[in-house]
């Protein structure tokens, strides 16, 4: 994670990191056990305004598994969702604190939850919010495995 003024802000929006470390007054790490779910939110500008705008919701995975490479996430991590631009950010954005609102926390949402949007954004098609239902289903299922 990395902070420049006017710049750069890269940020969990959320995430539970087991341990933080603080590289430099502008940049921190955070390490996270495998499984865990977090969100991280790029955002950058120039001289002649915001030149990126992405968010991404990554599962950490266990050494030796497959993961994808993604910049800034060493060791590499599974994607649920990644979307890039103000207007698509925005809206997963309100989707999280759509699902912060009924009292679940983005990191206990079904990781197939978060696949889903990402096909459905991907399709230009709605879709459906995180229920407390959808969510108790999901712990059920947990925890029969």
């Amino acid at each position: 994670m990395a902070f420049v003024p006017q710049r750069l802000n890269v940020y969990l929006r959320f995430g539970h990191p087991h341990q933080r470390q603080l590289i430099n007054g502008r940049c921190r790490s955070a390490f996270f056990e495998p499984k865990r779910v977090f969100c991280r939110i790029w955002w950058e500008a120039n001289a002649y305004g915001t030149v990126r705008w992405q968010l991404a919701v990554l599962q950490a995975m266990e050494p030796g598994q497959f993961v994808q490479r993604v910049a800034g996430v060493r060791s590499g991590a599974s994607m649920l969702l990644q979307v890039e631009g103000e207007r698509t950010v925005r809206a997963v954005l309100r989707l999280i604190s759509t699902i912060e609102s009924v009292r679940v926390d983005p990191v206990d949402v079904a990781p197939s939850y978060w696949r889903m949007v990402q096909n459905r954004l991907a399709a230009r098609v709605e879709f459906g919010t995180y229920t407390p239902l959808r969510h108790a289903a999901h712990q059920l299922q947990e925890a029969s495995t």
